[in-house]
């Protein structure tokens, strides 16, 4: 728990240090997700003028506690922040010859019930169901992305999500297989932290695609270079 509290103490002052140190003006940041705890525009405002203060041009993903933030505010926030914030989802920003494409993601993560050393012996069945409608709203999403930066002409991709894309229990899953069908060259994700965490998904090279952990503590709030 020390450890821990460690990382995370002022954070964002390390975070912006860091990007200030690493990125420039013509750079392209991504943050995916868990951007603010605010429920509404007008609490997540100091977030979103920490994030404008950034370098670069900023690309948001929609975390799971981003609250302010539904499937149906994307345009409106992306109306709201024009030229200062860009929101990815049902849509795609482009980088050189990529297409950066995203969403929210989903997958579920218990409760797990153990035995005395650690093994998986069961799961709540209930939650899981519920775990794969989110799944399959997420993935309606994504391929809305996809379909949007092929329809512009795009054919290489680099894919974003908050959660990560797969489970403990998985080794492949719907969004792994997207990203296959798509050839992405690239998947970068967050929401696993503490060490414990870590290493509940995909890392390193899958089935010919780059899969990378982004989590602000994983990365001791250092910007990831991905390109």
């Amino acid at each position: 728990m020390q450890m821990k509290d460690r990382v995370w103490r002022n954070h964002e002052e390390v975070f912006r240090r860091n990007c200030e140190t690493l990125i420039q003006p013509e750079d392209t940041l991504v943050l995916v997700g868990d951007n603010s705890f605010g429920k509404n525009p007008t609490d997540c405002e100091p977030d979103m003028q920490y994030m404008m203060g950034l370098p670069g041009r900023k690309i948001l993903l929609r975390g799971n506690h981003d609250k302010y933030w539904d499937a149906k505010k994307t345009n409106a926030l992306n109306e709201r922040y024009q030229g200062r914030l860009n929101f990815l989802q049902n849509n795609f920003y482009p980088y050189e010859d990529f297409a950066l494409v995203g969403t929210k993601g989903h997958c579920f993560e218990g409760p797990f019930y153990l035995d005395r050393k650690g093994r998986i012996l069961g799961w709540d069945e209930k939650n899981e169901e519920k775990s794969k409608e989110q799944v399959e709203k997420e993935t309606g999403r994504l391929i809305q992305s996809f379909e949007a930066a092929k329809s512009a002409g795009y054919r290489r991709f680099l894919m974003f999500l908050h959660y990560p894309p797969t489970n403990i229990l998985e080794e492949e899953s719907s969004f792994t297989k997207l990203a296959e069908e798509y050839g992405v060259e690239q998947v970068i994700y967050a929401h696993s932290h503490g060490e414990a965490r870590f290493y509940d998904s995909i890392q390193g090279e899958f089935h010919g695609i780059e899969y990378s952990l982004v989590s602000g503590d994983y990365l001791r709030w250092k910007p990831k270079r991905i390109l």
